[in-house]
């Protein structure tokens, strides 16, 4: 009796680091339970003002070491600039790069967006990792505090995407799910139907 061979697969690297835009209820639990697990547990912050009713109005990047989840971030957009905020890693991530992916991934997505200046409250610890990225101090004693913590306000000056999203795109673009404009959508696909509903010709007979 001959055995029988399946195929092999390769597994992903475990080190490997990766990330994407949260897109459905799962995605933000999975954002929920990081959060959690840093600013709750680590940093004794109150539940409401963690969870603060901003975060079905915001963006929100993940970040995965293999397949774990890692770390996240969350992006709001004012009119004149987008503010970056939130940004969690897990202690045991901490000493890989997933804090540097978020924060590139998501001012390149802000970029894309067409903004000139992101916005952040950097933990006074912390200013000089936003400083790697060009954030700068926005002024002279320019500190809040709020959770317990002493936060310095922070800008970054950047310039839009060559590729920048305006009224001059492609209305199809603009329509594909955010932060991934580069592939069709399943609404173009859908205009290759036309404008075939029956309610439009019903609608028509109306008027």
């Amino acid at each position: 009796m001959h055995g029988t061979s399946f195929p092999s697969f390769p597994r992903p690297n475990p080190r490997a680091i990766s990330v994407r835009i949260a897109r459905d209820p799962n995605d933000l639990m999975l954002v929920a339970a990081i959060r959690a697990a840093v600013f709750l547990a680590e940093q004794d912050c109150p539940m409401e003002e963690e969870f603060d009713g901003n975060d079905l109005v915001a963006a929100h990047f993940m970040g995965f070491v293999g397949n774990e989840p890692a770390g996240c971030l969350r992006v709001r957009f004012f009119g004149e600039f987008a503010k970056i905020e939130r940004l969690a890693v897990r202690r045991q991530y901490r000493r890989t790069r997933v804090s540097f992916e978020l924060v590139q991934a998501s001012v390149e997505y802000i970029r894309r967006k067409g903004f000139r200046k992101i916005y952040g409250h950097a933990q006074d610890r912390l200013v000089d990792f936003w400083a790697h990225f060009g954030a700068k101090p926005l002024g002279a004693n320019r500190k809040i505090t709020f959770s317990d913590f002493s936060y310095t306000e922070m800008v970054l000056d950047i310039e839009p995407g060559p590729d920048a999203i305006t009224l001059d795109s492609d209305p199809y673009v603009i329509i594909r799910p955010e932060g991934d404009w580069d592939r069709p959508g399943v609404l173009e696909v859908s205009s290759d139907r036309g404008a075939s509903s029956p309610l439009r010709s019903a609608l028509l007979g109306e008027i």
